[in-house]
């Protein structure tokens, strides 16, 4: 996408994720996965640590490992 001024905008991560999901390049669920995935990350980047647990990090790198592995580039 660009701005009328020809610069590119960057895609967020969630509009990327429902056009891959739309797309069929990934299910539904993997969809609503990453939604989860990406708010335990806002969560840790914006300091709410409070918000998660160490084991819900642990269940998300286990995911995201499987995700990649389903999934190769």
């Amino acid at each position: 996408m660009a701005k009328p001024n020809g610069d590119l905008v960057p895609k967020n991560a969630e509009g990327m994720n429902s056009e891959l999901a739309a797309a069929r390049i990934y299910s539904k669920l993997d969809q609503k996965n990453i939604t989860a995935w990406l708010g335990l990350r806002n969560n840790a980047a914006h300091g709410q640590y409070n918000e998660y647990s160490r084991e819900q990090v642990a269940i998300l790198v286990t995911s995201i490992r499987d995700f990649i592995t389903r999934h190769p580039a």
